[in-house]
């Protein structure tokens, strides 16, 4: 039985639907994904799931129920919720920020106090560090991390998370995608997962769900989207993240492309051109180094090198 189950489900606004007929399961301990352009209906629909906004037609369960059989407060203990926008609690210490949910559960101090600990160890904040902090003295990252933790402290059934990553520098973005990764096979909590970014669905998730116009167009793995798209629309949000993998190569592979002059910041071979971007753009040259040498980047070889690539992969498919 599925976990979340919805079932012909329209929401429209003035008579015009933005989620259309929509029909979905996902399974529990599924990490799936929701990916589409902006106005497909995508956020529409985690916001229903959460209750945030009511179907116009159709029915969402929860394990089995009706979401409207349950108390609104119920539900959303066992659904968290993570944004884009980040929404620590400003007053409230990292620790505090992440004990919302458990405190308003009745949890003792000791199981709070280690759930929190055990949470923050998990995506490299050592808690006697991080515990007492403010969220004004964190990243953007950091905060994000902290933000996500919060929804899982009280270990819920589902997390809903809606483009939470979107507004991060690549770094931080590509961090964050694998800390989901590692959370998410550590503690098999099901996550819907919204994006516009076919890359970060393709890299995350264990289904997709292609949505456009408020209609859902395919739902299938990433291998199968890759392979037999459903459409030409799907075809082409798939070439997109195609073209995008081209920037997640590492820096060691620009070394043919190695510029003469001098680089004061030194990055690591293993760092992706993503990556390396920004940092290209604050120091205009890097000094790359790697287990077999070093050498120095800047904009041009970076351009020479994606140049090269592309002519390479046209010489292959002619």
């Amino acid at each position: 039985m599925a976990l979340i189950s919805l079932e012909h489900v329209t929401k429209a606004y003035d008579g015009k639907p933005v989620v259309d007929d929509l029909s979905l399961n996902v399974e529990q301990g599924e990490l799936f994904v929701l990916v589409g352009t902006s106005g497909s209906g995508k956020t529409t629909t985690l916001k229903m799931i959460n209750r945030l906004v009511e179907p116009t037609s159709g029915t969402i369960k929860f394990a089995g129920k009706p979401l409207t059989s349950y108390p609104i407060r119920d539900l959303r203990w066992n659904l968290g919720y993570v944004l884009q926008q980040i929404a620590l609690f400003p007053t409230m210490t990292v620790a505090q920020n992440i004990a919302v949910i458990p405190e308003m559960k009745g949890w003792s101090r000791q199981k709070i106090r280690q759930a929190t600990d055990e949470l923050l160890t998990m995506v490299d904040l050592p808690p006697a560090e991080y515990r007492t902090r403010m969220p004004s003295e964190l990243s953007g990252g950091q905060q994000q991390r902290i933000g996500i933790l919060r929804a899982l402290a009280s270990r819920p059934k589902v997390v809903l998370m809606d483009e939470p990553f979107s507004a991060l520098d690549p770094i931080s973005r590509t961090q964050l995608q694998d800390m989901l990764l590692q959370l998410h096979r550590a503690m098999k909590t099901t996550v819907i997962f919204v994006t516009h970014d076919m890359a970060e669905a393709m890299k995350l998730g264990d289904r997709i769900g292609v949505m456009h116009s408020g209609k859902l167009l395919q739902v299938d793995t990433p291998e199968a989207i890759a392979t037999q798209p459903a459409n030409d629309f799907v075809a082409d949000l798939f070439k997109g993240a195609q073209a995008n993998q081209g920037l997640q190569v590492t820096l060691s592979q620009l070394a043919p492309f190695a510029v003469k002059v001098t680089a004061r910041h030194t990055v690591g071979g293993n760092l992706t051109l993503a990556e390396a971007l920004p940092l290209l753009d604050a120091h205009e040259t890097l000094q790359v180094h790697t287990d077999h040498g070093s050498f120095v980047v800047n904009t041009h070889s970076v351009v020479a090198y994606l140049a090269s690539a592309f002519v390479d992969q046209n010489t292959e498919t002619e």
